[in-house]
């Protein structure tokens, strides 16, 4: 039984004017192994998935494809994978040196910027722990 004729016989999961990007991207999930198990995407799956599933509107599937690739699961499976996959999960061409280290740099830039922002909440943390403790030895000092 191909995707297809899964699709035509489970309607919970039949794309019916999936408007929400989101909802979009669960139903490619649901439907996709290659989706499913987030592995590289085949270059123009667009055109496929919008041939296979008419009823996505355009502008949603790019919005489900753009939060797809920009997930951190996404780009791990990009920085360590050789092959890219169609919709039923056969092999449909390889990534490429270039974007395995685009891959790499974008999450290298992700992470530099969680851990600023962790560094930048502890520091702010530790600031506000000096002022109450100078506070409370001022309310100490004169309350006598």
């Amino acid at each position: 039984m191909n995707t297809e004729q899964t699709i035509a016989t489970q309607p919970d999961l039949h794309p019916q004017a999936a408007t929400e990007p989101r909802e979009l991207l669960k139903k490619l999930q649901a439907v996709s192994p290659t989706f499913k198990d987030c592995r590289p995407l085949a270059i123009r799956i667009d055109a496929a998935i919008h041939q296979r599933f008419p009823e996505f509107s355009r502008k949603a599937l790019r919005t489900a494809l753009r939060l797809h690739t920009s997930s951190t699961r996404y780009l791990k499976a990009v920085e360590k994978g050789d092959t890219r996959f169609d919709l039923d999960g056969h092999p449909a061409g390889e990534v490429t040196e270039a974007q395995r280290n685009h891959a790499a740099a974008l999450l290298k830039e992700r992470f530099a910027k969680a851990a600023q922002a962790r560094r930048a909440q502890r520091e702010a943390a530790e600031a506000e722990r000096r002022r109450q403790e100078k506070l409370a030895r001022l309310v100490d000092k004169f309350s006598r």
